[in-house]
């Protein structure tokens, strides 16, 4: 029997590690250098498990979702 999600650890437990995984994202979708992406801002939702970071790169902005407890990019939106 597997552990509810609440009582799984976090792969992605703090912003120091979520961080460097949507950069990863960014760089690997829109084929941009790491050192032209600048964080704007983190969230994370205590309720879904989820960090929401947005980045900007070369005058766009993205919002990058990630599944904590799998560590794992979930969905990337131009905004």
């Amino acid at each position: 029997m597997s552990p509810g999600i609440g009582l799984m650890k976090r792969r992605l437990p703090t912003e120091k590690e979520a961080i460097p995984l949507a950069i990863s994202g960014i760089v690997k979708k829109y084929g941009v250098a790491a050192d032209q992406v600048k964080t704007l801002e983190t969230k994370y939702d205590g309720e879904g498990g989820d960090w929401y970071v947005a980045l900007g790169f070369n005058e766009k902005k993205t919002i990058v979702k990630m599944d904590s407890v799998l560590g794992t990019i979930t969905e990337i939106t131009e905004i």
